[in-house]
């Protein structure tokens, strides 16, 4: 079966994005660090021959514009709902096949952590991307058998959502853990991978 890599994303608008890190560091900067960032990982992800790409768009009426980023095999819509709704409507609609959900805000995220969650599933129910925050920038299910309300009820945009995400799996189910990352929301995060950065080089 067909492995689905899904890129959930918003429409790169002034304003509309960032908005956390833009109340540190002012909107046009927020806007320019969310399409820095978004190309840093959606360009070698959506290029990539080892799965089928998807980009998950909100808003909606997005879906039809134009994006600053490769083309996916397929644009589609988010839909209505919080996140955890939106990530379960795409998990429902999409071929049969492992599917891998990420995001765009951790900016180390590359095609060998995607490999990674995909070999995983290949063993394991579920796979997660843990974040520093609480958080994860990844997550996949394998789809067999279904794994259902594994979004229900989760605190988004809290340190609480990996956990309560992980407490909605099945006693059954089986879980690989990729390393964590950090996913850059606000101004603290920021400065916490630019330090890590600069460790990184020394």
């Amino acid at each position: 079966m067909e492995r689905h890599l899904v890129a959930f994303v918003r429409a790169p608008r002034l304003g509309t994005v960032k908005t956390r890190l833009a109340a540190g560091i002012g909107t046009g900067a927020a806007w320019i660090f969310y399409r820095r960032t978004a190309s840093r990982v959606l360009r070698p992800l959506l290029t990539d021959r080892r799965w089928r790409s998807w980009l998950a768009v909100t808003p909606d009426a997005a879906a039809t514009g134009r994006f600053p980023w490769p083309s996916a095999s397929r644009i589609i819509r988010q839909g209505p709902g919080n996140l955890g709704d939106r990530m379960a409507r795409v998990m429902a609609v999409l071929p049969p096949g492992p599917v891998v959900i990420i995001g765009v805000d951790a900016p180390d995220l590359a095609p060998a952590h995607v490999e990674q969650a995909f070999r995983a599933l290949g063993e394991c129910d579920t796979v997660f991307g843990p974040s520093a925050d609480g958080g994860y920038w990844l997550v996949g299910l394998r789809r067999r058998p279904r794994i259902l309300e594994i979004f229900a009820g989760v605190r988004w945009s809290t340190e609480h959502a990996f956990d309560d995400t992980i407490a909605n799996l099945p006693a059954a189910a089986t879980t690989a853990m990729l390393d964590e990352l950090i996913d850059i929301d606000d101004v603290e995060a920021l400065e916490h991978w630019r330090l890590a950065q600069i460790n990184i080089r020394n």
